[in-house]
């Protein structure tokens, strides 16, 4: 039978006791708060009067609901007043000592039935809970902050916790309103421990000056659609915060990839927390404000004057060649589109065209402006018809072989200063290059799908790429409304390299039967703002595809946490590829 609660202790009144309490008051329960003394139990009010307040201007509560609400918080500073609590939630700092000797003490003063939670992000609830004499009555409830407003709780069982203990806190957790999802003791749970490791690899890609932190963001920003970028978000949580949850992580794991990047340690023995302290990644106008102060771009690419580009070539007939000769079209470039036949062409204009026409239904584009911008598109079949061509975009398979024939073929004809791309997502730029008389003409442009509707490209350029080839496939992705990240030759580039070992972490989850997939796809979903969970994605983007890209990932870095998880090679040998055959991680 469920335990009847009526009834909740929180030890710690810090910004996330004080939510939690709030939480616990909105949904009509009775709580006792105690703090370490009087000065403590003030501050956590005061979060508590903050944060109900600005409930209150925001017409999300009402005047009688904000004091009905404090009404039922009672604070104390003797652990002894939580005697006669029916359930117990700690949220002290993240001090596995500290918590071991509340959890000691509570388990003096409760009563032998009553559950204790903790609402620790990174420790482990089995080294807490061995220091009463009921570990099968503790159980982590890890919520998220501000905890009055992110539905996530993560429900965290050990290996002793009782099965009726953990169905009792998803219950009660449901009963708050939030999401609960279920999880194995393993540092960082599931949010934190696919995050994490995600922020910390960012943090690397700074470090060695691969990419500018706004070009960071940006890619994570508009490549994923993220809330926002990982070094924005690392300010946000604290420098400090991360580091040690990391350093929690990498202590249970070995795995390298959790091991704090350098640079972390450095600006924390600098003072530079993040939006705490006012400087971090960023500089901020004070301390916990999220106003940038310094927004001059710590830029990495030369002040090269851009050569002039008024008619481009694209070469291909895919989803991505079709796609780049509308954006290009449609901001007023003649454009020579190539495939290897006159019906391929034709048929790759007709795709133009009824993309144009959605464009217009939805009130996007005038007629007008969609017959002009399929005016400028010339279908032809042979590589001589783009001589003239100021820009040549490459978009056809993801194949070496096929790409540098491409390249090899454009050499011949395309006039001297014009600049060669090539749209790869995985291979090396310099490779394409390589198969030209001119490497330092070509670059990278990698539009994301769809490309009229994606705001990144990321510009890669190679150690061969002129300066003002950068400059002017910078000016070019300006010119047509793109917003352009800058980043070396190496695999992955910035969003795939960030995002790929993330989604096989995900997976390297689910095959150590640590969580479900509905469960991890909620988790990051609800607890991290991510539009899709990682399932929902390696789906949608294909398993196969999926793998090529990790694939490429490990066999340029070497990194052991790189390696294809065994399950993803087994989906996609089994044929389960994601939407495109029906069934994946999930059926559909």
């Amino acid at each position: 039978m469920a335990r009847e609660i009526s009834t909740v202790g929180v030890v710690g009144l810090g910004t996330m006791g004080a939510g939690i309490a709030e939480v616990l008051a909105r949904s009509g329960l009775d709580v006792v708060a105690v703090e370490l003394d009087e000065a403590a139990v003030e501050r956590g009010l005061g979060h508590l009067r903050h944060s109900t307040e600005r409930a209150l201007a925001g017409g999300k509560l009402d005047e009688a609901g904000r004091e009905a609400l404090l009404s039922r918080v009672r604070c104390s500073t003797s652990l002894t007043d939580l005697s006669e609590v029916d359930l117990v939630i700690e949220a002290i700092p993240e001090n596995l000592a500290a918590k071991a000797a509340v959890f000691a003490e509570l388990d003096k003063v409760t009563r032998p039935d009553v559950v204790f939670a903790s609402n620790t992000s990174s420790l482990s609830i089995t080294e807490i809970g061995v220091h009463t004499a009921r570990p099968g009555k503790v159980v982590g409830m890890h919520f998220f902050n501000p905890a009055p407003v992110l539905k996530l709780v993560e429900v965290v069982r050990t290996v002793v916790t009782e099965p009726d203990v953990v169905a009792d806190a998803v219950a009660f957790a449901e009963r708050l309103g939030k999401s609960p999802v279920v999880i194995g003791d393993r540092a960082g749970f599931i949010a934190n421990a696919l995050l994490f490791g995600y922020l910390n690899h960012a943090v690397r890609m700074y470090e060695q000056r691969y990419a500018t932190r706004e070009d960071l963001d940006a890619a994570m920003r508009f490549g994923c659609g993220y809330p926002m970028g990982p070094l924005a978000l690392l300010d946000l949580i604290g420098l400090d915060t991360a580091y040690e949850i990391l350093d929690t992580m990498y202590h249970q794991s070995r795995n390298r990839l959790h091991a704090p990047a350098p640079l972390l340690k450095q600006m924390i023995t600098a003072g530079q927390l993040g939006r705490k302290s006012g400087h971090g990644f960023y500089a901020y106008d004070a301390p916990d404000s999220p106003v940038v102060v310094d927004s001059v771009p710590s830029s990495t690419v030369d002040s090269a004057e851009a050569r002039p580009v008024r008619s481009v070539g694209v070469i291909g007939t895919g989803t991505m060649a079709t796609g780049i000769a509308e954006v290009f079209a449609k901001r007023g470039f003649d454009v020579v589109l190539r495939a290897r036949s006159m019906e391929k062409a034709q048929a790759s204009v007709a795709k133009v065209k009824k993309s144009l026409d959605k464009a217009v239904v939805r009130g996007k584009l005038s007629e007008e402006d969609a017959a002009a911008a399929l005016s400028r598109i010339r279908p032809v079949t042979e590589f001589e018809e783009l001589a003239n061509a100021d820009l040549v975009v490459e978009a056809v398979a993801e194949e070496l072989s096929v790409k540098q024939a491409v390249f090899s073929a454009l050499d011949e004809v395309v006039r001297p200063g014009a600049v060669l791309a090539t749209t790869t997502s995985s291979l090396p730029v310099i490779e394409c290059a390589a198969a030209t008389s001119r490497p330092g003409d070509v670059v990278g442009l990698h539009f994301f799908n769809p490309a009229p509707v994606m705001k990144l490209v990321e510009v890669v350029s190679t150690i061969a790429t002129a300066p003002d080839v950068t400059a002017t496939a910078t000016a070019v992705c300006t010119a047509v409304g793109k917003h352009p990240v800058h980043c070396g030759d190496r695999a992955g580039f910035i969003v795939n390299a960030l995002l790929f070992p993330y989604l096989n972490d995900a997976v390297k989850m689910l095959e150590a039967h640590y969580a479900s997939a509905d469960d991890i796809d909620t988790a990051m979903k609800v607890g991290c703002g991510l539009p899709m969970g990682p399932f929902e994605l390696l789906d949608v983007v294909g398993l196969d595809v999926s793998l090529a890209i990790e694939r490429t990932l490990f066999n340029e870095f070497r990194e052991e946490g790189y390696a294809p998880a065994p399950l993803l090679e087994h989906l996609v040998t089994a044929g389960r590829l994601g939407r495109k055959t029906g069934k994946g991680f999930k059926d559909y």
